[in-house]
């Protein structure tokens, strides 16, 4: 064989398997690779599309949290006043207690004083009695001289 032979006999056989090629074999490559590509462009859509989203839920949550720290705010001051306002309610009804005790007590004082008084003009009497007694050498009858015992314990 010749040499332009061999070289036509390759060239038609390069032919048929560039034929075979392209009929058979390169358009399920090419089909797998725009799978691919749109696997690709669809997944990074996705993944734009979650990232928004992320963006999104971020600034929600954020803004929640805003919302939630001005709200614990306000309950905590809340909370102090009505703390500061049972503290002082509490001095009130501590002084007011205070001041019914001191009344009761100071009133107390005053029936105990009276009654010393009273027993002490009774001891005053007896002893005025007994004195007059010692002085008059006689025995004074208390149930006659009622009278005159009330006026001297009224001026004692």
């Amino acid at each position: 064989m010749s040499i332009n032979g061999t070289l036509v006999a390759q060239a038609i056989v390069f032919a048929l398997l560039v034929l075979f090629t392209m009929k058979f074999v390169w358009p399920p490559i090419a089909s797998a690779l725009d799978q691919r590509a749109s696997k690709i462009a669809d997944g990074l859509a996705a993944a734009d599309k979650a990232k928004s989203e992320l963006s999104s839920a971020n600034k929600r949550v954020e803004a929640e949290l805003a919302q939630s720290r001005t709200e614990t705010t306000a309950r905590l001051a809340d909370a102090e006043r009505r703390g500061q306002a049972m503290v002082e309610e509490a001095k009130v009804k501590a002084i007011e207690e205070g001041n019914k005790i001191i009344a009761a007590a100071r009133v107390e004082a005053e029936q105990q004083t009276v009654k010393a008084r009273e027993a002490l003009r009774e001891q005053v009497a007896a002893l005025a009695v007994k004195g007059a007694e010692q002085i008059l050498r006689k025995e004074v009858n208390a149930a006659v001289h009622a009278d005159l015992l009330g006026r001297l314990k009224t001026e004692l």
